[in-house]
């Protein structure tokens, strides 16, 4: 464990006086403190950037919108743009939304928050390396390649980005609606990655414009973040008729302002975010009945419920439990779609639920349009020999380079679909892995940091605040322009309000057992089972402490502790110890300059 000590020049009476220590800090990479991390901080440990979550939003109880904000983007690059259409992974890891706490924090409105309340004069800062003179060149810039882009432009490294649309962003720009991704938002943030001295150019299709062995000779490395442009096919009698559209190719097409004849009657095929999209796209193009159809039952949909509840507010319909037959037609146009209807069985293995079809249930809804939204997979037109995992491109296990020497690949050409954090995540991993060739070993490494704090002034009333609703814009407001943005954002107090939420689990309460008294006031004082009689402790193969052994018997009792993964930082414990004997620390998975 490494240690750093904070000291000042400030004097005990405020004046300038002699060097005094005041703080100190720790940071470890101690298996054991990343598997407390993992288990007791679960917002951060889901997010696959490893934001800081806790961190941003208690600066936002302190109404430091400009801190929270760059918390947010040392993280994961884009805090303005994420903050309006990320899955929100760590919402579902939340410990509010417990069964018995209530519903968790709207973290990713807050992230949302800082982007918009910061103040008009902040400035972005960037903690640069100097200039290495090698040259990487980044194929896609959707998420994984910004994120891509920035890193290795952080460290120092001349980035080109090539892009076959006429602008950047990726997914973000063309399969995002503007409704929900306002484009001045996109074209800041993109804008804040180019300002590093990032090179992008545009039309610029690899495989057909420029070779990909050209890139390799020109730059010492080359990236490929290609994305899954490819879309999924229904595979049914008549899925090539006219009025037949992918979700993906819809999406683009009205992304770019071209115009997309839809008719009256829309079906969309799918349960995903592009899905709900494309629904809420044909309302605003004028259809009439837009009827979203999905296989399994609206509580296995892959979008949250706030999405769900939107797409329904605003005219669409979801009809469960069917699967595509085939689609019907006349003199090669769309007339019909023909749905089975299926019912939900076990897996096999019993660990989940599968929609399977029912025979002679068949049924025909009118379609003029059907829209496909039922995923994509990567196209592969760059124009080189890779080694393939099933239709993505393969890499090293555990790494990102491909079957090609200087070649690496990353986000959702290798995992296949997933979503936009996921991918941005991987873009600056495989930064990392590349500055690493460069520069012959890893120049940032993940810590856990450890600093002594007071006591949290969480209220307990706190604890009961009930989470704030997202203002949005009247539906028929929604359409009077199709890019008019439904959600308003967060005002100042409503962030606050939201904010003071958190539970703050980043703060580890720890009972110092040789001071303990075994008096058990803090145990009468827990509004949760979180203050425990123990015997035991397990632990796991890699170090990390497991779960503890519990007893009621006083003669058995090794120790009184506090399980932080029950614990709410309500701070009543601290507060009623007679012995002083409980500490309290903020804990953080931060990224540091490792040392040579």
């Amino acid at each position: 464990m490494r240690r750093e000590i904070y000291r000042s020049q400030v004097g005990s009476d405020g004046t300038s006086g002699m060097l005094r220590i005041i703080k100190e800090i720790a940071f470890s990479e101690d298996p054991r403190d990343f598997g407390y991390m993992a288990d007791n901080v679960p917002c951060q440990h889901a997010c696959p950037a490893a934001t800081n979550i806790p961190g941003y939003i208690r600066c936002i109880t302190q109404n430091r919108y400009g801190r929270s904000y760059e918390l947010n983007r040392i993280y994961n690059i884009l805090p303005g743009t994420l903050g309006r259409i990320c899955s929100r992974p760590c919402e579902a890891a939340c410990r509010h939304g417990e069964d018995d706490l209530g519903e968790p924090v709207n973290i990713c409105q807050l992230k949302r928050a800082a982007a918009d309340l910061k103040p008009a004069m902040h400035r972005i800062k960037e903690d640069l390396y100097a200039p290495s003179g090698k040259s990487v060149a980044v194929i896609g810039s959707g998420p994984a390649g910004i994120g891509a882009a920035h890193d290795l432009a952080v460290y120092g490294h001349n980035v080109t980005l090539y892009e076959n649309m006429p602008e950047a962003g990726g997914m973000l720009r063309y399969g995002i609606p503007a409704f929900r991704l306002p484009r001045h938002i996109l074209d800041l943030e993109i804008s804040n990655v180019l300002r590093l001295g990032v090179t992008l150019e545009t039309q610029v299709l690899v495989g057909h414009d420029v070779l990909l062995k050209d890139l390799l000779k020109k730059h010492d490395a080359v990236i490929t973040t290609v994305g899954c442009m490819e879309p999924n096919r229904l595979g049914v009698e008549g899925d090539e008729l006219d009025g037949v559209i992918s979700g993906l190719d819809f999406m683009v097409r009205t992304n770019l302002g071209q115009a997309v004849s839809i008719g009256k009657q829309v079906i969309v095929v799918g349960d995903g975010f592009t899905a709900m999209d494309c629904a809420r796209t044909s309302l605003r193009l004028g259809a009439e009945s837009v009827r979203i159809n999905v296989r399994a039952t609206e509580e296995f949909m892959p979008v949250d419920a706030h999405e769900v509840h939107e797409v329904k507010v605003e005219g669409a319909r979801i009809y469960s439990l069917v699967t595509t037959n085939r689609i019907h037609g006349r003199n090669g146009k769309v007339e019909g779609i023909e749905f089975l209807r299926t019912r939900l069985e076990d897996t096999p293995d019993g660990k989940g639920r599968i929609a399977v079809p029912i025979e002679n249930s068949a049924f025909v809804m009118e379609a003029d349009t059907i829209i496909s939204a039922i995923g994509q997979r990567p196209r592969m037109n760059i124009g080189q020999p890779l080694t393939m995992n099933g239709q993505r491109i393969g890499v090293k296990p555990g790494r990102f380079l491909t079957s090609e020497d200087r070649l690496y690949a990353a986000g959702d050409c290798v995992t296949g679909a997933t979503n936009v954090i996921s991918a941005l995540a991987a873009g600056r991993n495989v930064a990392h892995e590349v500055d690493e060739l460069f520069a012959g070993r890893r120049r940032k490494s993940l810590v856990v940091r450890f600093e002594p704090a007071e006591q949290t002034d969480r209220e307990r009333e706190y604890d009961f605040i009930k989470p704030v609703p997202m203002p949005t814009l009247p539906v028929e407001k929604r359409f009077e322009q199709a890019d008019n943005e439904v959600e308003n954002g967060y005002s100042d107090a409503e962030a606050k309000k939201e904010s003071l939420r958190c539970y703050l689990c980043s703060l580890k309460y720890e009972i110092d057992v040789s001071r303990c008294i075994y008096c058990s006031m803090c145990i009468d004082v827990a509004p949760r089972d979180c203050i425990k009689m123990i015997s035991s402790v397990a632990q796991r193969p890699d170090g990390s402490y497991g779960e503890y052994g519990e007893t009621g018997s006083w003669n058995e009792v090794v120790a009184i502790a506090i399980d932080n993964k029950r614990c709410i930082r309500c701070g009543q414990c601290y507060d009623v110890c007679p012995m002083n004997c409980i500490t309290i620390t903020k804990t953080e998975l931060v990224e540091v300059d490792r040392e040579e």
